[in-house]
């Protein structure tokens, strides 16, 4: 695990803490230390401040999330909605609001890691049984290789996109509400505002639609939430 903390005195708590239950933590002081580190170090799960020196965690957070899929909880010392979602929507999977309790961090912390340890290779309940390669509508999923094509074309996409056109395509026809996607994909209720499930759903259309404007794969269900069309594309 990297913990990426300026503040010296907090950064030592957590990580004692941290260790104290069993996991092994490597820190950074500074968002370039924080980089560097996430990519020699390839940790399971990445604790970042917000405010940090040299890289802000925000910056920190969009390059990491380029470049792996690996879960990443944000810290940060202000309860500011807009600085939630914008953390949450370039990728991070949580958010913990200083001042906060060890026994709160550590619950988030294994949550975090056992819901991507979930999806990390879908089981049968995620993909209806599918198994590893899932194929509908020009849109090819290969789960084990966490890699997805459409008309043949290797897609890029960030890893919330990915889950959740593996959950969709698992289940065409199937309406999904905001509520429900948040939940699923993020893992954790975000009362009142389901912006961030509307913001990746027009992501991956983007991705995958021959006309984002009028899309024929998902579509969107007024009143409701969101489907997979298959078969349905032009």
């Amino acid at each position: 695990m990297l913990l990426a903390e300026d503040d010296a005195s907090l950064s030592e708590v957590v990580k004692y803490n941290l260790v104290k239950n069993d996991y092994d933590v490597v820190t950074a002081a500074d968002g370039i230390q924080a980089l560097e580190k996430a990519r020699s170090e390839h940790p399971d799960l990445l604790v970042l401040d917000v405010m940090l020196p040299g890289m802000d965690g925000m910056e920190v957070c969009r390059i990491i999330r380029n470049e792996t899929s690996v879960p990443i909880i944000m810290l940060t010392a202000r309860d500011d909605e807009v600085d939630k979602i914008l953390g949450l929507e370039l990728g991070a999977d949580d958010y913990v609001t200083k001042p906060f309790s060890m026994r709160e961090l550590l619950a988030r912390v294994k949550a975090v890691l056992r819901r991507h340890m979930a999806t990390a290779v879908p089981s049968s309940e995620n993909t209806g049984g599918a198994g590893a390669c899932l194929s509908s509508s020009g849109i090819y999923i290969d789960t084990f290789r966490h890699q997805a094509s459409r008309d043949g074309q290797i897609l890029d996409l960030g890893p919330k996109e990915f889950d959740l056109l593996v959950l969709l395509v698992s289940n065409p026809g199937r309406v999904f509400s905001r509520d429900y996607l948040l939940q699923r994909i993020w893992g954790y209720d975000y009362a009142g505002n389901t912006r961030t499930v509307d913001v990746h759903i027009r992501w991956l259309r983007e991705k995958i639609e021959n006309d984002p404007a009028e899309p024929s794969r998902i579509i969107t269900v007024r009143g409701v939430g969101y489907k997979f069309e298959a078969g349905r594309f032009v």
